[in-house]
């Protein structure tokens, strides 16, 4: 994969931290869309960064501005590279300068106001993930489709039926892979005209990844104009007309997780018993902060399609086709279809008093971080209610959310 140069090129990797993540509310009250946790010890910010390791791509700038301690707090403690390697994770955050003193405006316009210090940095090349997606990809692939076309800009592009592509952006391509044309989120019939390929498959579109690859000069020439505000819905479209962009297509498990119903799906997607994705692959494995904490106790409890963290004390429990996140402590109670996400380090004097009380039953939900759930409580949305809220839990898409450091008295039913 060479450059022309004799030697390999460079790539500088750009995570987009994303802005308020209003889709993925509470979850993102108080910490940065990046730092969701996800998988019962990850954090959604692990899964590019670890796919950017793998790839050989080890220079990351995360953009974000919101709510970003958190975030700054795992990048710090979990990404040490040693001292001669050139890698390294570096958060960008928001702020005021003599340029300018605007939030990101958009995904392109978040990249713009940090052009200058990606420009500085070594690289011929210039990638650009987003932050809030679960899946594995060889970015090497991408950059050799690249080579291959000696394209401008090279898009990751995915199958998917007319129900989906009314979510993303959609790309239209020529025999060689070369896109024509781009629309973003075409959500009808005549949007949607002409953007099918042939062949009678039930995925017949081309979805954007929010994956770019930029020759860098061509990335800083398109973000010249400063009203090019967003990559699908500016940037893309007036690039295919002027640029080569060309496709490189994936055909494997990816799933954009930035609202509640989808962040929830996809870890049901992790309990199936052919899991279409999972975290265990001993080629490819997704990084994190190491806690080193104890295995999980287990005393008399019955567990079935599930995964359970380490750190964790279960006592006589129920727990079927859920998650149970680290230092999780339960006794005498029942989980179901639910992503419970577990606790930070202890409280002086140990685990009592944290996590699920007896006789409590959840079902098809998520509960945050460090909350406290009391004695015989029922979390079961018995009424599909699709949007409520409450003190200590909200309801968004039909599914329940217990917020972080949320405490839900005896008996309580929602």
């Amino acid at each position: 994969m060479s450059n022309g140069t004799g030697r390999e090129p460079d790539v500088i990797t750009v995570i987009l931290g994303g802005g308020r993540g209003n889709r993925l509310d509470p979850l993102t009250r108080l910490r940065a869309k990046p730092a969701v946790p996800i998988a019962g010890k990850y954090r959604l910010i692990d899964i590019p960064i670890s796919n950017g390791i793998h790839s050989g791509m080890e220079r990351m700038f995360v953009l974000t501005q919101f709510n970003s301690v958190s975030l700054h707090r795992h990048i710090v403690r979990t990404y040490k590279f040693d001292l001669f390697s050139r890698g390294f994770v570096q958060i960008l955050a928001a702020q005021q300068t003599p340029r300018g003193e605007a939030w990101f405006q958009g995904t392109a316009d978040a990249v713009r106001q940090n052009l200058e210090i990606i420009l500085e940095s070594r690289g011929d090349l210039v990638l650009v993930l987003s932050g809030d997606h679960m899946y594995r990809m060889d970015y090497r692939r991408l950059l050799r489709d690249h080579l291959d076309a000696r394209a401008d800009v090279t898009v990751g592009v995915l199958p998917c039926s007319e129900e989906e592509i009314a979510g993303y952006g959609a790309a239209r391509v020529d025999p060689s892979g070369r896109i024509v044309e781009f629309r973003e989120k075409p959500r009808d019939a005549a949007a949607r005209e002409g953007l099918a390929r042939g062949g009678g498959s039930d995925r017949p579109y081309l979805a954007s990844m929010g994956i770019y690859l930029f020759e860098k000069q061509v990335l800083a020439d398109v973000l010249a104009s400063n009203d090019l505000h967003d990559f699908g819905q500016h940037v893309l479209p007036k690039a295919v007309r002027e640029l080569k962009v060309q496709s490189h297509l994936f055909d494997g498990y990816w799933r954009d997780i930035g609202t509640i119903r989808a962040f929830y799906d996809a870890h049901m997607d992790l309990v199936k018993p052919d899991a279409p994705f999972h975290f265990n692959d001993p080629e490819w494995p997704i990084y994190t902060h190491p806690r080193y904490l104890p295995g999980s106790r287990l005393n008399a409890v019955r567990i079935n399609r599930s995964i359970v963290s380490e750190g964790s004390m279960l006592e006589e429990c129920t727990v079927e086709d859920s998650i149970v996140g680290v230092r999780t402590t339960m006794s005498r109670a029942t989980v179901r279809r639910s992503l419970v996400m577990g606790a930070d380090p202890y409280p002086p004097g140990g685990p009592a008093g944290v996590g699920i009380g007896e006789g409590t039953l959840i079902q098809d939900a998520i509960v945050d971080k460090n909350a406290r759930i009391g004695r015989n409580v029922r979390i079961v949305n018995k009424q599909s209610i699709a949007h409520a809220e409450g003190p200590g839990w909200v309801i968004r898409e039909g599914i329940v959310v217990i917020t972080k450091n949320a405490v839900i008295p005896d008996g309580t039913t929602i």
